[in-house]
C-alpha cells in the first residue's frame, strides 16, 4: 500500500519514523539534547497568569502594575495567528521587554490553525478572522468546507518559519491555542474529509473507496466503528507530528497545546501525546449564561478533571477565559479559580481573546486569588476520593457529543477520578459510554453503572437515573446508610465536595450564588462551614 508520509516544515517524516519519534516520550527527551532544554517541573505553588495583546500593553501600562499588584506573575502575549502577523515583531518585542520591567514573566501565545469565525474578540475589528488564501480548507464529514481547524501545508511550515522569527525575542514558553486542533466545534467528530485527506488516507491505510465512504457515514452517525477509529488516529498522528516539529522549532522554552473543551481524539488531539509538554486544560463555559448555572459548573469541572488525567499538575494549565470579554462577571471569574484548585492544575490563566476584561475585575480576584492559592497549597499532590466516580471512556473520547452526566458533582457526595472502569462505587456514564456497556465493549470491574437511559443504553446491572438535581440528591439519600466514613453535605443545596483523605482534608465549592451554612458529615460527627455565594471553604478534620 506505500509508505504514507505526513508533511513536516519544509520535509516530509514517514509515519516509521514518525512513530520512532513518538516514542521518545513525546520528543522531550531528543529535544532536550539538541537545545539544552531543562524538563524539570515547576514548585508547586498556585501561580497566576493572564494573556495580553501587544497593543494593549503598549496603550495601557498600567495595566501590568494592576495585574502583578492582583498577584499575576506572568504575562502571556499574543503573536503568530494563523497565518498573520496581527502585530509586527518590534511591537511585541517592546511588549515583551514592558513585561519584564514590571516584575513579571513574558511567554508567547500562538494560534496555529484559525477557528472558523471570531475567537479573538479583537477591540479594533482590524485581525483578520481567517487564514490567508493559499491555505487550505477543511471539510467536514458532511462535506461543509470550513476555515480553521484544519491541517494542511503551509500551515506547519509557516508557523515552523514564525517561531523562528519569535526566537529572535530572547528565551520564553510558548503555548499553541485551542485552535490547534481538527474539529470546529466541542462535540463534533472532527477530521478534514478533503480530496487531499482522502487520497492521503486511502494510499496510507490501503481503504477503498467505499470504505472512505463509510467512514465518513460513521462520523456523521458517531459509531466508533474500527474504520473510524484508525482514521481519527491518522488525524491524531497528524496533529503530534505538526507539534512536534513545531516543538522542535523552539529553542529558547517550553511548547504548550491548549486542547479545548473536553478535546481528545475526535478532535485530533491524542492526549498522550502530550504528557511531557505543558497543556491549557479545556473548558467551554465564557460567559455569565454558560457558566451560571449548576449544570455549566459541573460540566466545566468535569471536562477539567478529564484532562488532569494526562498532564502532571505542575504542568497543567487553567483557560480561565471571559469571552466577550464583557460578558463573564467578576464574581463568576472568580467562581472560576474553584476549578482549578478542585483539580490540582497548578496555573491559572486569564484570558479573554484579544480585548482584556473589565479592569474592575481584578479588584474581586486579587482576593480570591490569595485565597485559593492558600486552599491549592494544602491540597497539593492528592487525588480527591469517594463512591461516586468520575469516567470518560474512549467512546465518548472518539464519538462523544460532550455531554457528561456530571450533575453528581453538585450532589454533596465525594467523587474520585477514573481512567478505567471502577471496582466499586456508582460511576456516572454519558450516552456514547452508556451505549457502549449495553453493548458489552465497556465493562464494569464491579461498580455500578448509572447513565440517563434511551433506546441502546441499558447495560445489565446498570441504573437508570435522570440528570436532574433531585434525582441525584434521591440517590443520596438512598445511600447515606452504605456511606458511613464518608463525608457528606447533608443539606439539599448545589455544593461539590472533594474529599482528600491523605490530607485529611475536604473542599467545598458553593454552586449557589448566595452565601450557605452547609453541614458535613463523617462518622456521626457534624461540622457546619458557611460559604460564600460561589466560593470555596476548606473542612480540616486535623484542626
Amino acid at each position: 500500500m506505500g509508505r504514507p508520509v505526513l508533511s513536516i516544515g519544509n520535509g516530509r517524516l514517514s509515519r516509521r519514523r514518525f512513530a520512532k519519534w513518538s516514542l521518545l516520550g513525546g520528543a522531550a527527551p531528543w529535544l532536550a539534547s539538541v537545545r539544552g532544554w531543562s524538563d524539570e517541573l515547576p514548585a508547586t505553588a498556585r501561580d497566576y497568569h493572564v494573556c495580553l495583546a501587544s497593543d494593549i500593553i503598549e496603550r495601557t501600562p498600567d495595566l501590568l502594575k494592576i495585574v502583578h499588584d492582583a498577584g499575576v506573575s506572568a504575562v502571556w502575549i499574543g503573536a503568530f495567528l494563523y497565518g498573520h502577523w496581527p502585530y509586527p515583531l518590534d511591537l511585541i518585542r517592546r511588549a515583551k521587554a514592558a513585561v519584564e520591567k514590571e516584575g513579571l514573566r513574558a511567554h508567547l501565545i500562538n494560534v496555529p490553525l484559525g477557528h472558523p469565525g471570531d475567537s479573538l474578540g479583537a477591540a479594533k475589528g482590524d485581525v483578520p478572522l481567517t487564514p490567508p488564501q493559499h491555505w487550505r480548507m477543511g471539510v467536514t464529514a458532511d462535506g461543509r468546507r470550513h476555515s480553521g481547524t484544519s491541517l494542511h501545508e503551509p500551515a506547519t511550515s509557516e508557523n515552523v518559519k514564525a517561531l523562528a522569527a519569535l526566537s529572535a525575542l530572547g528565551p520564553a514558553d510558548l503555548f499553541l491555542d485551542d485552535d490547534f486542533r481538527l474539529a470546529i466545534s466541542p462535540g463534533m467528530v472532527g477530521g478534514c474529509y478533503c480530496d487531499e485527506h482522502k487520497d492521503a488516507y486511502r494510499k496510507a491505510a490501503g481503504v477503498s473507496e467505499q470504505q472512505w465512504d463509510g467512514l465518513r457515514d460513521d462520523a456523521r452517525a458517531r459509531r466508533l466503528t474500527p474504520a473510524l477509529r484508525a482514521f481519527l488516529d491518522y488525524c491524531c498522528d497528524e496533529l503530534t507530528a505538526s507539534f512536534h516539529a513545531q516543538q522542535a522549532a523552539w529553542p529558547g522554552g517550553r511548547l504548550g497545546a491548549m486542547v479545548m473543551y473536553f478535546g481528545a481524539e475526535k478532535a485530533g488531539i491524542r492526549l498522550s501525546d502530550y504528557k511531557n509538554a505543558l497543556l491549557r486544560v479545556g473548558e467551554c463555559h465564557f460567559d455569565d449564561g454558560s457558566f451560571g448555572s449548576v449544570k455549566g459548573k459541573c460540566d466545566e469541572l468535569f471536562s477539567v478533571l478529564f484532562h488532569r488525567r494526562f498532564v502532571a499538575p505542575e504542568r497543567a494549565f487553567s483557560e480561565t477565559t471571559a469571552y466577550p470579554a464583557n460578558r463573564l462577571s467578576a464574581a463568576n471569574m472568580a467562581a472560576k479559580l474553584a476549578v482549578s484548585t478542585l483539580s490540582d492544575t497548578r496555573h491559572s490563566m486569564f484570558m479573554s481573546g484579544l480585548t482584556p476584561f473589565p479592569v474592575a475585575h481584578w479588584a474581586t480576584l486579587k482576593p480570591a486569588m490569595k485565597k485559593h492559592a492558600a486552599l491549592h497549597a494544602r491540597l497539593a499532590g492528592h487525588a480527591p476520593a469517594g463512591p461516586f466516580k468520575h469516567f470518560w471512556g474512549e467512546p465518548s473520547r472518539y464519538v462523544g457529543d460532550d455531554n457528561p452526566f456530571s450533575l453528581f458533582l453538585a450532589s454533596g457526595v465525594p467523587f474520585a477520578v477514573c481512567d478505567a472502569p471502577a471496582a466499586d462505587g456508582w460511576t456516572f456514564l454519558s450516552n456514547q459510554d452508556a451505549a457502549a456497556a449495553a453493548a458489552g465493549t465497556l465493562k464494569s470491574a464491579g461498580s455500578v453503572f448509572v447513565q440517563r437511559g434511551g433506546p441502546g443504553m441499558q447495560p445489565d446491572g446498570g441504573r437508570v437515573l435522570g440528570e436532574k438535581f433531585e434525582d441525584l440528591l434521591a440517590l443520596k439519600r438512598e445511600l447515606m446508610p452504605q456511606l458511613k466514613g464518608t463525608p457528606l453535605v447533608l443539606e439539599d443545596k448545589p455544593a461539590v465536595l472533594a474529599w482528600y483523605p491523605t490530607a485529611d482534608l475536604a473542599l467545598v465549592w458553593n454552586l449557589s450564588p448566595q452565601p450557605e451554612t452547609l453541614t458535613v458529615r463523617r462518622e456521626g460527627s457534624d461540622r457546619q462551614v458557611r460559604v460564600a455565594g460561589l466560593d470555596v471553604e476548606a473542612v480540616d478534620w486535623r484542626a
